[in-house]
């Protein structure tokens, strides 16, 4: 008897088209023998819809919105598809950034009694927030980029030339901007000169309520990929050399030509170690689980540099994440099946609690 997976995909976020080419990939290697695959994609607007599978493979999944497609979630009980209510084995999430790996998707699977694939509500608000994350990490002595956090109600325009001047003084030039909670590289700018930061940090701003304000760092950009609950793996890292000013969304996601990757990393054997090491611990005191893909910087005399956690990364032709588990002996397929099992896992030990005293 076949299991019965979920695979989500779409939602509210800028990241909403990558999602529909990252599920589709996701389906192209699931084993249709092992799983009855039923596809729901979240629109723009947030509504569900259930979507016929394809017939071959395919480059983006479908997401028709008639309303006789329509899902009702029915908590402890399953989701209800057309007339029939769908009890899931598993649900695997492949929703980047907001409403996706932000912890509140995670949190519906919670309450609604889902097992699903990846980080928990904390691991993956944790995650999302870049300023949590680094004080977590800084506090257990990773190296990461030095930074500054700039809150929107206090960015007004009485405020913004003093902080504008603070930030230059303590973190120098050139800088980057970013949203403290946001999908991969949106609403990003690449800060040369003072009189550029202020545009920067209010085009940030108009994705969450804080930003990020991190020194530009020369080196290597590396990712590694890690997998696992309790016990965990890294996979051999991977370099990226953007042929963009800098790995932007589209270099990351759109262009096929926006970056070289090269996997495994040309790195000394001692620095790659190092840098799963790293990696895996990143991981762990976040209390992640499942998978997630790791991003550093190395820069050239070899010092390992921590930047962001992805808990739902890329899975499209040109992502990185499956790549690097590939080369480590995990082929997709397979890697597939194992976050699956992690899914159940997790699932297992949490059931195993009580929440009452009766």
């Amino acid at each position: 008897m076949k299991n019965e997976l979920i695979l989500l995909y779409g939602g509210r976020s800028g990241e909403h088209e990558v999602s529909l080419r990252s599920a589709a990939s996701v389906y192209n290697h699931l084993d249709k023998q092992r799983y009855n695959v039923t596809l729901i994609a979240l629109s723009k607007e947030g509504l569900w819809y259930v979507q016929d599978n394809p017939s071959e493979e395919c480059e983006t999944l479908p997401l028709a919105e008639e309303t006789d497609r329509l899902v009702s979630l029915l908590p402890m009980q399953g989701l209800l598809c057309r007339g029939e209510i769908i009890k899931p084995y598993a649900v695997f999430p492949v929703i980047h950034g907001t409403f996706g790996e932000d912890g509140t998707l995670q949190g519906l699977m919670e309450m609604c009694g889902f097992p699903y694939a990846g980080a928990t509500t904390g691991g993956s608000y944790l995650g999302m927030d870049k300023e949590m994350a680094k004080i977590i990490w800084k506090s257990h002595g990773i190296d990461i980029i030095p930074f500054r956090t700039v809150r929107k109600f206090e960015y007004n325009e009485k405020e913004r030339e003093a902080v504008n001047g603070k930030l230059v003084d303590e973190l120098g030039l050139p800088l980057f901007v970013k949203p403290a909670m946001a999908g991969s590289s949106l609403g990003v700018s690449r800060v040369e000169g003072k009189d550029q930061l202020e545009e920067a940090i209010l085009f940030a701003l108009q994705f969450d309520t804080k930003a990020i304000v991190e020194r530009a760092v020369k080196g290597k950009e590396v990712e590694c990929s890690v997998i696992g609950n309790h016990e965990t793996s890294a996979f051999p890292p991977g370099e990226i050399a953007p042929t963009h000013a800098f790995y932007d969304y589209e270099a990351k996601y759109i262009d096929p030509d926006g970056a070289l990757l090269i996997i495994p990393a040309e790195l000394e054997e001692k620095t790659a170690e190092s840098l799963k090491s790293i990696a895996r611990k990143a991981y762990e005191v976040l209390d992640l689980r499942g998978f997630a893909r790791v991003d550093f910087f190395v820069e050239e005399k070899g010092r390992i540099i921590l930047n962001e956690v992805n808990t739902i990364p890329g899975f499209t032709s040109i992502s990185m994440f499956s790549m690097m588990c590939d080369v480590g002996g995990l082929p997709y397929g397979e890697l597939l099946d194992r976050l699956i099992e992690l899914a159940r896992e997790q699932f297992a030990e949490r059931s195993s609690l009580k929440f009452s005293l009766n």
